[in-house]
C-alpha cells in the first residue's frame, strides 16, 4: 500500500510514518517496480501497537525491541515480561498520582462551592 493509504488507516501523518521508518521501527519497507515504498498491511496493526505503547510511556528503543521480536517471533519471553512489568508499575504509579490530584481538586472544589454558598447568603 502507498503511504497515503497507511496514513488513512492509522491516522498517523506522513512525516511521523517516515520518522518511524528512519528510526527502524517499521522494519524493512520493500519498494515497488517504480521505486515507491510498498507498505505491507501488517504495518497498520504494528503502528497502532507502537502508538499505544508510546502513550503508555515506552521509549522508542523499547518499542523497537518489542516490534523486532514480534516480527522475528524471537522475543525473549522473560525479558519481555520484565519490560512489561516495569511499564505496568510505572502506569500504576501514574494512576496513584492522578488519584491524589483528583482528591485534592475535589476538596478544593467543595471548599470553593461552600464559600460561594456562604457568600450568596449575605
Amino acid at each position: 500500500m502507498e503511504i497515503a493509504e497507511l496514513e488513512a488507516q492509522t491516522g498517523l501523518g506522513r512525516d511521523a510514518i517516515r520518522y518511524y521508518e528512519r528510526r527502524g521501527l517499521l522494519g524493512k519497507i520493500p519498494r515497488s517496480a517504480n521505486n515507491y515504498r510498498d507498505y505491507p498491511s501488517s504495518l497498520i496493526k504494528e503502528i497502532k501497537l507502537l502508538r499505544s505503547m508510546q502513550a503508555l510511556g515506552f521509549s522508542l528503543d523499547e518499542i523497537h525491541e518489542v516490534l523486532k521480536g514480534l516480527r522475528s517471533g524471537g522475543i525473549h519471553c522473560m525479558a519481555g515480561a520484565r519490560l512489561l512489568a516495569e511499564k505496568r508499575q510505572s502506569v500504576e504509579q501514574q494512576i496513584h498520582r492522578l488519584r491524589e490530584v483528583s482528591r485534592l481538586l475535589a476538596h478544593e472544589q467543595s471548599r470553593l462551592e461552600e464559600r460561594a454558598r456562604r457568600h450568596d447568603r449575605r
